[in-house]
């Protein structure tokens, strides 16, 4: 909040020294050309905007949501190549990350790098795939099989592996083109530092704008 406040007190102080160079336009150069000072004032005028624009923009973009365009095929069929999707960076820094949730992190081993996946096992969970399936195992040894068909075709299993227990603040995500998908699987955990959000809204294309919501999941 201390960044919120500092920054709006710039964007104040930028637009009264606007005001008051529009004043000293029209007050101390009263013999300037006419056209001149309206050029000059209607310059003002959209400097002021742009400031505005700015200081709205650059909250929004840096503290609370961020553009990201999907590369690759790993999503699919649910998202597909140059999908343009908007990431919430705000909701996860009051609630847990969930099962089901799209999110974009940082791939692990090379931070530089975005990913987009889907959140499969939880902190204190035991995920095993076998036989096209995955099975959640809580700490308590009860067992889930994911029911996925909400999202996933038939035809997309996951191939099998072995038991992977998570930490606390670890997470296991799986893309949902199962088969062509560089996830977990192959890599292993992913912590919750590298978590940047969670998928939003899909802006194009136009023909498949829509709200990203999380799956519910059937009961077997």
């Amino acid at each position: 909040m201390a960044v919120f406040f500092c920054y709006n007190q710039v964007v104040k102080l930028k637009l009264i020294l606007i005001d008051r160079f529009a004043c000293g336009i029209s007050g101390f150069f009263p013999k300037m050309n006419n056209t001149v000072k309206n050029i000059l004032i209607f310059v003002v005028e959209v400097t002021k905007i742009v400031v505005l624009a700015f200081a709205i923009v650059v909250p929004i973009r840096y503290y609370l949501f961020q553009p990201f365009v999907i590369e690759g095929s790993s999503m699919e069929p649910n998202f597909h190549q140059a999908d343009y999707v908007i990431v919430d960076e705000f909701s996860y820094r009051f609630k847990a990350p969930e099962r089901g949730d799209v999110i974009v992190f940082k791939y692990p081993l090379d931070t530089s790098k975005r990913f987009i996946k889907r959140i499969i096992g939880l902190p204190g969970e035991t995920v095993e795939t076998k036989d096209g399936t995955v099975s959640i195992f809580n700490k308590d040894g009860q067992k889930l099989t994911l029911n996925e068909s909400t999202y996933l075709t038939s035809d997309l299993k996951v191939p099998d592996m072995s038991p992977l227990t998570l930490k606390d603040g670890q997470y296991f995500v799986l893309g949902d083109n199962r088969p062509y998908s560089y996830d977990s699987q192959d890599w292993g955990e992913l912590s919750s530092n590298d978590i940047i959000g969670k998928v939003a809204f899909r802006l194009w294309p136009f023909n498949a704008i829509d709200k990203i919501s999380s799956p519910t999941y059937p009961a077997n």
